[in-house]
């Protein structure tokens, strides 16, 4: 395809619907099979670029459902507001708030995480694919953890001006204390949605990691010292008055926070210090091999060398080499400060934090057939779905020497899950036309969705070029 054709798509053969099938796709096919510069892609779809960029950009599935979880809370709000003549309960509000901030909590959880994806994926192929489509989006999840988080926030604000004017009408030592580790609380949430904001979690991402950790478990402590002191002082308006354990135990707000709590414990207990077995693959990528335990496919973990001020995830491989205990190996390469000194220093030993947790490429057995696109060290993830065999695939994977760069057992990893597999060496082959070839590798398997693990900029490039076309396209999301 030429680049005059991808600057001017309306120039392109049209498809005048929002679903394509796969005998539309068959009409525009390319008609040499080895070239893709000799075939058109179809128009895109919707009336102009604008009502693109609205459907397929602007309302991702992360957007929608932040937006749903806070108009909901905002909604609730109002009410509030409104049923209390201005003057709500301050009890209630904590409760909304706290509400809030398990689910924030609930979804950052490892066990948690893997029953939605667990959940979602159970869905049968014999299910229509605009559902499993859409079902597959269930890696959007961190809109329901930001939403909540930010609408957190928000209750508690509202819960701090009525403590203050609680403790104005009657300024005894409860009211004082509650008042105190009320502004605490605020305090630490404003830095947690500072920091999390995407410009700046994106340039300095380990102040936004220790400004998170750190914020988040102060803030937790003072949440249940705010839960007595706020239990002391408003238990007196109950009839009896009810024991401060009673009353405690019988507010949602206790539970909500007792959930929360475990989240975080469930998380940091399981830290724990591993051997590491590195294998270096060239010095631009190493494989770190773990040998403490099995790892099926399909799941991710975090590892550090320094646990309380940054971590790395990375998606596991299983290992089964017949070389000893079978274990499991991520596959780092040079994109940093960390990977780089993990490359020219392999370590010996690292910390592993939480459960294993499942990733984007999970939601790949949802489909019968897909192709699966990777650029550079995007093809360590794709490794674990290739590992598994479930789902029938096609590859395309670019990137600089393969040979060299990822050494023999990997390249045979890629020709075994796809004898056909393009492997297009970017210092040879020049950089490739990522749109024109995924789509024809599309047509010709008639795959139901594309699966893209690369940079930023090129996954939410080759995502929206499919989605504007009718093809599922699901790629990683950098700001959840």
């Amino acid at each position: 395809m030429t680049e005059e054709a991808v600057k001017h798509p309306d120039q392109l053969t049209p498809t005048s619907e929002f679903s394509t099938t796969l005998g539309d796709l068959e009409k525009d096919a390319v008609k040499d099979a080895t070239d893709p510069a000799h075939f058109e892609l179809p128009r895109k779809l919707g009336q102009s670029s604008f009502t693109r960029w609205l459907h397929y950009t602007a309302f991702t599935y992360y957007r929608k459902t932040f937006t749903v979880i806070f108009v909901a809370n905002l909604i609730a709000f109002i009410t509030f507001l409104v049923l209390k003549d201005g003057h709500p309960l301050a009890p209630n509000i904590g409760s909304a708030a706290s509400a809030n901030l398990m689910v924030t909590l609930l979804f950052r959880q490892e066990n948690f995480v893997n029953f939605a994806y667990d959940i979602t994926v159970a869905c049968p192929h014999t299910a229509p694919l605009w559902l499993r489509r859409r079902l597959a989006k269930v890696f959007h999840y961190g809109g329901a953890h930001s939403g909540s988080g930010v609408a957190a926030v928000v209750w508690y604000i509202m819960y701090t001006t009525v403590t203050t004017r609680d403790y104005i009408a009657d300024p005894n030592k409860w009211a004082l204390a509650n008042l105190a580790t009320s502004y605490i609380l605020v305090t630490m949430f404003i830095f947690l949605l500072t920091a999390a904001h995407p410009v700046l979690r994106r340039r300095y991402h380990n102040h936004f990691e220790a400004v998170h950790r750190f914020s988040g478990w102060i803030a937790l402590a003072t949440f249940w010292m705010h839960s007595i002191f706020s239990a002391n002082q408003y238990r007196v308006f109950e009839a009896g008055p009810p024991t401060l354990g009673r009353y405690l135990i019988s507010t949602p707000n206790f539970w909500t926070l007792c959930i929360s709590t475990s989240c975080s414990v469930l998380s940091w207990g399981r830290l724990r210090r591993h051997e590491v077995y590195p294998e270096v693959l060239s010095s631009h990528a190493i494989r770190l091999h773990f040998k403490y335990r099995d790892m099926p496919p399909f799941y991710g973990l975090k590892v550090s060398n320094r646990p309380l001020m940054e971590w790395h995830a990375f998606a596991t491989i299983p290992d089964d080499d017949g070389s000893g205990p079978k274990g499991f190996s991520v596959v780092v390469s040079n994109a940093g400060d960390w990977t780089r000194e993990c490359i020219a220093n392999p370590p010996k030993t690292l910390w592993v934090r939480g459960y294993p947790m499942h990733g984007l490429l999970f939601t790949s057995k949802l489909f019968k057939k897909i192709v699966v696109v990777a650029t550079g060290s995007g093809i360590g993830p794709c490794l674990s779905l290739f590992y598994a065999d479930v789902t029938p695939r096609r590859i395309f994977w670019s990137t600089p020497n393969p040979l060299v760069t990822y050494g023999e057992k990997i390249m045979e990893a890629v020709k075994k899950a796809d004898p056909e597999a393009w492997i297009w060496n970017t210092r040879t082959d020049g950089r490739p036309d990522m749109v024109a070839i995924t789509y024809k590798l599309v047509v010709e398997a008639r795959a139901e969705a594309v699966f893209v693990i690369s940079n930023p900029k090129l996954t939410r490039r080759v995502v929206y070029s499919m989605e504007s076309r009718g093809i599922a396209a699901y790629g990683a999301i950098f700001d959840s």
